[in-house]
Order: structure tokens, then C-alpha cells, then sequence
């Protein structure tokens, strides 16, 4: 969607790491697959390494340093891929207020149906790397995110997962230059959540 947006110059992707387990945070997809991604989109990768576990007052300590050096290498935005939950949106809006980002919300309100198809129609290949088992079962651990997949969730379940249903691993798509070789691995159960292992080909 940004990359549609003639306005808009993309300069690198941002996201959280668990340093305990070298795993990106709620997702629990390790780094390598990680930077296999980055290099696949062709943008430099920026970690904000967080503590396991991470009181929230780390965390925004942590966001607001690698806030600053966005300011400083020049800067103006921070996208996200909200959808429609307005609590956590004025959280991230209260939180870039004073560092001078303005944040952005390409995918706010799209109807999370729609969304999904687009996303599957448009070539983006994806499986679920966690799912909170509260509100879906351990099986769909794994899974790849296709037309199957939507049809046999429960009534429910958001299909974007904006509630937190569960976490999905991209491995193709129109933003990779080519898709990555992924494998499954073992499937994990830590407290509530079942992750599903994926290793990437020559990583």
C-alpha cells in the first residue's frame, strides 16, 4: 500500500525483538527469517531489542530511542498496520506525539474481510506462527493463510487477527523481490500460545 503512494519514500522496517530468544516479540518468528524478509523487500531492517520479559515502561523507553534516531537520520513518519481498534491507535498517536513522527495508518478501517482476500488475491503468502488459544484452537498453528483457512474460522475470529486471534509469518508476496524457502518446524506451547516454528532455506 505505501509503496502505491507516489508521496511516500520507504526507508526501512521497524519491529521488536525478544532478545532472550532472538525471536520477533508476540510473533515469535526468529530473526533469521526476520532478515530474510528485510533483505526480500529490499529495506534495511531496524530491531528495538526488548527484555524478556518487558515491563511497558522498557518498552516505550526503547520506541522513543529508536524515535529519536529516525528524527535524526531525517525521518517524517512511522506507518502501522492498524486496522480498527481506536485504543490502541490513540496509543500510538499519544506515544509519536512528541517526537516529531507523524504516524500513519494506510490500512485503517479497510474491512478486515476484504483486506484478507485482497491480500491472498494479490499473491501474499503467509502462514500463522501463533495463535492465542483462548480465542482459536491449537490446530490452526502452522496453517497457511488462504481461502481455506478463512473459511474454517470461527465465528468470530477476526480475519486480519486486529484482537490478537494470532500471528502470521509472510513469506511471499508483491513486496518481496522473490518469495522466501520456508520450512515448518516444531510447534511450541508457552502458556497460552502455540508457536509454530518456520526456518528459512540457507539462513
Amino acid at each position: 500500500m505505501l509503496r502505491q503512494d507516489a508521496s511516500i519514500e520507504l526507508c526501512g522496517l521497524l519491529t521488536t525483538l525478544n532478545t532472550q530468544f532472538d525471536r520477533v516479540a508476540m510473533h515469535g518468528v526468529r530473526r533469521t527469517v526476520l532478515e530474510a524478509q528485510a533483505a526480500a523487500a529490499q529495506l534495511p531492517l531496524w530491531i528495538v531489542p526488548l527484555p524478556w520479559p518487558c515491563p511497558n515502561e522498557v518498552y516505550e523507553q526503547r520506541m522513543a530511542e529508536v524515535c529519536r534516531r529516525a528524527v535524526n537520520e531525517g525521518i517524517d513518519a512511522v506507518a502501522f498496520g492498524d486496522l480498527f481498534l481506536e485504543d490502541v491507535r490513540a496509543y500510538r498517536e499519544r506515544n509519536l506525539a512528541p517526537t516529531g513522527l507523524e504516524p500513519l495508518f494506510p490500512l485503517w478501517k479497510i474491512p478486515t474481510d476484504e483486506l484478507a482476500r485482497t491480500m491472498i488475491a494479490g499473491g501474499l503468502r503467509a502462514r500463522i506462527s501463533c495463535v492465542d488459544t483462548e480465542k482459536l484452537p491449537a490446530s490452526f498453528a502452522g496453517r497457511e493463510f488462504d481461502e481455506g483457512l478463512l473459511r474454517d474460522f470461527p465465528t468470530g475470529i477476526d480475519p486480519c487477527a486486529e484482537r490478537g486471534e494470532f500471528h502470521t509469518c509472510v513469506y511471499a508476496g508483491p513486496m518481496f523481490k522473490a518469495p522466501l524457502a520456508i520450512e515448518n518446524g516444531e510447534v511450541v506451547t508457552r502458556d497460552r500460545f502455540v508457536f509454530a516454528d518456520f526456518l528459512v532455506a540457507n539462513a
